[in-house]
């Protein structure tokens, strides 16, 4: 590590659960954040602070003005622009060293596989089920850890995914393919800090991972309240009947 980069992390550094070693996991990490909206936005923006080597982003949307309340990797001078370069601008100027990679353009499933499978952590900040299924089809192929957040009105929620482990649950053994619709920020609304908060914490649990410290949300749904500002914990158990994992054989941790 150089001198710069000593300084640069320093703060981190000085954490006994990070140290050198740990920020050189981050340097050395490369992470998938598929959607840079109002959850990739802080989501990218902390984990490329924090030194994250490689970032990928994947976006085929352009920014919006109805974007600029609460997707915060945006600015007035990118209306019309790809969120997907729009938000790589922005995590270029906030630390250089940062390698980003820009998919501007919707993926099918083999592109997803092979993006997923070159990556430590997958985030998932979209916003619609049938994206969201994929993605994580995609990290129990490869035996990626995902990390998962969504936002609506004034509530939120976070949870890992992780088929590394055996009792590890997918995002399909909390909702089944088929069940319920979406609910989009366009026709429900929401709180602009709800979407940071959310985006904030998917940065820190892609971290943990990362460097192999604390307790990630696994096997756990990290349920946010912000009008009363509560947390609430739900456990999520292994469905052995689960359509997307239920057949995938793991070795127990």
């Amino acid at each position: 590590m150089k001198d710069d980069q000593l300084l640069r992390y320093s703060r981190q550094i000085m954490l006994p659960q990070v140290d050198i070693v740990g920020q050189q996991a981050f340097l050395d990490s490369h992470v998938v954040i598929v959607g840079v909206g109002g959850l990739g936005s802080p989501a990218a923006m902390y984990l490329a602070a924090a030194g994250v080597g490689s970032l990928t982003l994947v976006d085929d949307d352009v920014v919006e003005l109805s974007n600029l309340q609460r997707q915060l990797a945006h600015a007035e001078s990118d209306l019309g622009k790809s969120k997907a370069e729009s938000a790589a601008a922005t995590l270029r100027g906030i630390n250089s060293e940062v390698e980003v990679q820009v998919v501007n353009r919707r993926v099918g499933a083999a592109e997803l596989g092979q993006l997923v499978n070159s990556a430590d952590v997958v985030l998932d900040a979209t916003d619609n089920f049938d994206t969201r299924f994929a993605i994580n089809r995609a990290c129990l192929a490869a035996g990626v850890p995902l990390v998962s957040g969504a936002a609506i009105r004034l509530e939120g929620q976070v949870a890992v995914f992780d088929s590394r482990l055996c009792t590890s649950p997918c995002y399909e053994c909390l909702y089944k393919g088929g069940e319920g619709g979406d609910l989009t920020c366009a026709d429900n609304g929401v709180l602009a800090p709800v979407v940071g908060i959310v985006g904030t914490m998917q940065a820190l649990e892609a971290l943990k991972l990362i460097a192999g410290f604390g307790e990630p949300l696994i096997g756990r749904l990290l349920l946010l309240d912000a009008s009363t500002l509560q947390w609430r914990e739900m456990k999520l158990p292994r469905d052995p009947n689960c359509a997307a994992c239920g057949t995938i054989e793991v070795s127990p941790a």
